[in-house]
């Protein structure tokens, strides 16, 4: 079997090789520092790495380290970035704040300042206030909220959904580019069109927009789901009705060369509990999500995956009647989060995407050793029966040791090459 039909297979549920992946989605992805770090143990092509995902500092894993790595998916991206420009050449170098060169596409429009923190612009526009902040000592920037004056009386659902629009003709010209070479892919398609996420935390500050309005504070949202129900059904109702125009017309021109589509990046957790109750979930978010993967499995065959950190143990029920088919990123160390009571509770119905080992102790802070125990177990646990593709627990952060990756590396290939 090559690449997709290796992912095809555990996205059946089917026993057999444990597929993997590095890099198809921002949140499988490795920090640009660590993808340089690899590309050098490999002896691969020399050079600067590009950046294609801004916000976390995320590094190209091009085809050859795919390979290297032993990777079964390739990423289909969005066109535009989390700060408002197009992922797209002329490439240029920028120097990181910890000293490494890196490839930035053109609206990658930056100021430092006295201190040495960065700041960078919306949709490339240094007169528009910055819309994120990475410290002089940091590896990644952190939204700046720029939220206006709230007047209860004056909401108006409508300015939480100006970035919610249908598909532009460069959207469809940069789709249909990218079809044919989707279609002939060896390694599955992981696609994110975008606009599907609802009340994602990390968008709710509108780092894309110039002058965001509406309600773009993360602790006012918050309160929103209990205060402003309303207000946040009718910004739901109307991206849903949104979403559903652009997923027709999306289909229309990738067709099979999908084989996942990344629906939605919402956290639903935090390390001991949850963002809301199942109750609110159940009213706020379940109805509009549904209709989504409704219409994608009707008409498609593409599995759709579900992006949330955290104890989501509660939510995963809901999160299955959603018709969500896949779940990612499984942190195991928050509450309730055990790989095996989450295999057993919910491994018919979900393919768990990451879980392969923490990223927040073992892989940073552990030894090689520590790293390919917790590895082998995960893989054994997850892998049975199929439904389990691996990856670590979110993304692969700086400063991560090459020791402890490499140690990953070699317990997923000895656990394939053993048969599971």
């Amino acid at each position: 079997m090559n690449s997709r039909e290796t992912l095809r297979q555990a996205l059946a549920h089917h026993a057999g090789r444990m597929p993997i992946d590095f890099g198809s989605t921002p949140v499988t992805g490795i920090h640009v520092s660590v993808v340089a770090a690899l590309r050098d143990h490999f002896g691969l092509k020399p050079g600067p790495v590009r950046i294609i995902e801004p916000y976390q500092m995320l590094g190209e894993v091009a085809d050859d380290l795919l390979d290297a790595l032993g990777a079964n998916c390739v990423g289909a991206p969005a066109r535009m970035t989390i700060f408002g420009f197009p992922l797209a050449g002329p490439w240029r170098e920028w120097r990181c704040p910890w000293g490494q060169v890196v490839l930035v596409s053109d609206g990658f429009q930056t100021v430092a300042a006295p201190g040495g923190d960065i700041f960078i612009h919306p949709a490339g526009d240094v007169e528009a206030p910055a819309s994120g902040q990475m410290p002089a000592t940091g590896y990644f920037f952190d939204a700046i909220v720029r939220q206006e004056p709230i007047d209860e009386d004056k909401l108006d659902p409508a300015d939480n959904l100006e970035e919610f629009v249908p598909l532009s003709a460069e959207d469809v010209a940069y789709w249909q580019a990218l079809a044919t070479k989707m279609r002939n892919s060896s390694r599955a398609v992981v696609a994110n069109m975008g606009g599907t996420a609802f009340g994602d935390i990390a968008l709710v500050p509108g780092p894309f927009l110039r002058q965001p309005k509406g309600i773009r504070d993360i602790s006012e949202w918050y309160v929103s789901l209990v205060a402003r129900r309303d207000y946040v059904h009718a910004i739901f109702e109307q991206q849903c009705a949104i979403a559903l125009q652009n997923l027709e017309q999306f289909h229309a021109i990738v067709g099979s060369g999908v084989d996942v589509l990344f629906v939605c990046g919402t956290d639903f957790g935090t390390q001991i509990s949850q963002f809301c109750s199942t109750a609110t979930f159940e009213e706020l978010y379940r109805p509009y999500y549904s209709r989504l993967n409704d219409w994608i499995h009707r008409h498609t065959t593409w599995k759709t995956f579900k992006h949330s950190c955290g104890a989501i143990d509660p939510l995963l029920p809901g999160l299955i009647k959603s018709g969500f088919d896949i779940i990612n990123p499984v942190q195991c160390s928050a509450a309730g989060m055990d790989a095996a009571h989450l295999k057993q509770s919910y491994g018919h119905d979900l393919v768990f995407w990451g879980g392969g080992v923490d990223t927040q102790h073992t892989l940073p802070f552990g030894t090689p050793e520590q790293v390919y125990a917790e590895v082998t177990v995960r893989c054994r646990i997850f892998s049975r029966q199929g439904g389990f593709v691996f990856n670590s627990i979110h993304n692969i952060q700086a400063r991560t040791p090459l020791a402890n990756i490499l140690a990953m590396l070699d317990a997923v290939r000895d656990f394939n090459a053993a048969g599971g």
